[in-house]
């Protein structure tokens, strides 16, 4: 067996249809798109969310609240996290929470809690940590430097 011998099984592809080949077709005269109107039309289309001229559903339902465009999200990380992840002496910034797996995308603002306990001495460089995740780490021997 090799590459030229390979097949899609059967069903799995299909003709595309061809249309306006004539009325013996099946597809012939209108194209199936029925007579006349918009969308009979070439490039006819509706907008997203037109309902005829009648008020759309998104403008006849009240708007509440309020959505800030300038909300900073925080990926949350507990001490307990760094005590998995990380040796004693070992200097955790962004990269280091990126490589390790503890924080998922690139651009993730972390902010260190207090949850866990940790019994050796790190060095963090990172934008956001509690106070109290500040004092159990300091009082391990670590030191925290916030940067911006």
């Amino acid at each position: 067996m090799d590459l030229s011998t390979l097949r899609a099984p059967a069903g799995a592809t299909k003709k595309r249809k061809r249309v306006g080949r004539g009325d013996a077709s099946g597809q012939g005269g209108t194209s199936g798109k029925g007579n006349k109107g918009q969308k009979a039309r070439s490039g006819g289309k509706v907008r997203a969310g037109f309902e005829g001229g009648q008020m759309p559903m998104s403008r006849r339902l009240p708007k509440r609240g309020f959505r800030n465009p300038f909300r900073e999200k925080f990926v949350a990380v507990n001490i307990a996290d760094l005590c998995r992840k990380f040796d004693k002496g070992a200097v955790i910034d962004d990269t280091a929470l990126l490589n390790s797996g503890i924080v998922k995308k690139k651009n993730d603002k972390v902010k260190i809690l207090a949850r866990g306990e940790i019994d050796f001495p790190v060095t963090l460089k990172i934008t956001r940590i509690s106070k109290a995740a500040k004092d159990k780490i300091t009082a391990a021997g670590g030191s925290v430097e916030e940067v911006i």
